[in-house]
């Protein structure tokens, strides 16, 4: 691959850090904006349909989670380091040669994740409630969400491909269009309006599938159009080993991170799960507040991973970690007001939902004990994401490990002693900051290079 000069100095590489992560995460936190009202949206949906309805989403919540975090932060990550990467170094041939890659690995992945959803789905929500009537809503919603994870996935790459560009305009603006269209149309298909007959939790997860099949279209054509500096050409492009490993080398491993906060999540819901449908529908509102952290941290995040990737091509190491630690701080503020907000008044987070005064009181406990450390894990997740533009991304994931093996060990002891209910919130609390305290501990002592 030959490499082309810049015709000016990279502004990414120049700019003010402050003002520059500032402007560069605009576009991305609207985007998390929108795709936080999404999560508001679909929970209230859900609510309107009854409290079992209430209970099958929270059941599949973090697999989907699972699915939009594996897709847009953890590989998309991958696809954003290596191009951010290859475009610091000043190698544009080689950026334009890993769409192809970046495309191919997120086709395999979007099939294998209905394959896997489809033929499994039920035993996996059986597994985490018994054969409850949740499962029947559970099932409605998962079998279409998962029939269109490649929509999802194709979405994702085609944002995580320009935005490794520095761009973050375009997919910010596409993914404002996506979820207000899932929003409106989440409330016709779900309820039903004027000859539209309402499809309840089937069409709530329609309405995902064709809004990501709207953003996909559109991004493809301003990818392809020669809309961004990058001119990809798919015609003719040949698969190589070496451009599947840049990619995977980080989004790979970081896949493993969905898994860890997904399962923990999962653990925690089938310790919860014997205390009910109540339990579980309130301790499902309160977590989902802490699964939409995860997009919002990624509104600063998503900004450092081509910060960081193209510093690092470059060889300006210092500004790279100067921007992984300014990037958490930066997070770390954003998601420690939510924390201290909900926390001192759960009812602005619960009360969206609910009024069953059951499914109440489980919300609050969880959320008066998590959301002081929202700060800590806020600032970890940010720079697991500033990690991944540099392209080491083990010491983060094996913070993760720690946080399930926290979970998993003490949630074991404390339901083996028939501990209260309000004792596993108070474990997830105490995970979720050792969680980001390693995170940061891990990224201080690992060496980056070009």
């Amino acid at each position: 691959m030959t490499k082309t000069a810049a015709a000016a100095p990279n502004p990414i590489l120049t700019a003010p850090l402050p003002g520059l992560m500032l402007r560069l995460s605009v576009p991305n936190f609207l985007a998390m904006g929108a795709s936080f009202l999404v999560g508001i949206a679909e929970t209230a949906y859900a609510g309107a349909l009854g409290t079992l309805p209430l209970a099958g989403l929270a059941l599949v919540f973090p697999m989907v989670m699972m699915l939009q975090m594996m897709s847009a932060g953890a590989m998309g990550g991958g696809v954003s380091s290596a191009i951010a990467r290859a475009i610091g170094a000043g190698d544009e041939a080689r950026a334009q040669a890993l769409v192809f890659h970046a495309l191919t690995i997120s086709i395999c992945a979007g099939l294998a994740f209905t394959l896997i959803f489809l033929l499994t789905g039920r035993a996996i929500y059986r597994f985490l409630c018994g054969p409850d009537a949740p499962l029947d809503h559970a099932m409605a919603y998962s079998n279409v969400i998962f029939a269109g994870a490649l929509t999802v996935w194709l979405c994702n790459t085609l944002v995580s491909i320009v935005r490794g560009t520095g761009n973050m305009r375009a997919p910010g603006a596409t993914m404002i269009a996506v979820a207000f269209v899932q929003i409106a149309l989440g409330a016709v298909l779900t309820h039903g309006l004027g000859p539209v007959p309402g499809f309840g939790m089937a069409g709530l997860a329609w309405a995902q599938v064709i809004a990501y099949a709207g953003g996909f279209a559109f991004l493809a054509w301003f990818l392809f159009g020669g809309r961004t500096r990058l001119k990809p050409q798919i015609a003719g492009a040949r698969l190589q080993a070496g451009m599947f490993k840049d990619i995977l080398k980080v989004g790979a491993v970081a896949c493993i991170s969905p898994l860890q906060n997904v399962a923990t999540v999962l653990v925690l819901t089938a310790f919860i799960s014997s205390a009910g449908a109540a339990a579980l529908a309130g301790y499902g509102v309160g977590a989902r507040l802490e699964l939409l952290l995860i997009p919002a941290t990624f509104a600063i995040g998503g900004a450092c991973v081509p910060m960081v990737g193209i510093a690092i091509g470059a060889g300006m190491i210092e500004r790279a970690r100067a921007t992984a630690w300014l990037g958490g701080l930066f997070a770390g503020a954003l998601t420690g007001v939510i924390g201290l907000l909900v926390a001192i008044a759960p009812d602005l987070w619960a009360g969206l939902f609910t009024r069953d005064e059951a499914v109440l009181d489980a919300a609050r406990t969880y959320l008066r004990l998590a959301g002081p450390v929202f700060f800590i894990f806020g600032f970890g997740h940010c720079v697991y994401f500033a990690a991944q533009g540099s392209g080491k991304i083990l010491g983060p994931v094996l913070a993760g490990t720690l946080r399930l093996a926290i979970v998993l060990i003490g949630g074991f002891i404390l339901t083996q002693g028939g501990a209260p209910s309000w004792s596993l919130y108070a474990l997830a609390a105490f995970a979720m900051a050792a969680y980001g305290l390693a995170v940061a501990g891990l990224v201080k002592i690992t060496k980056w290079e070009k």
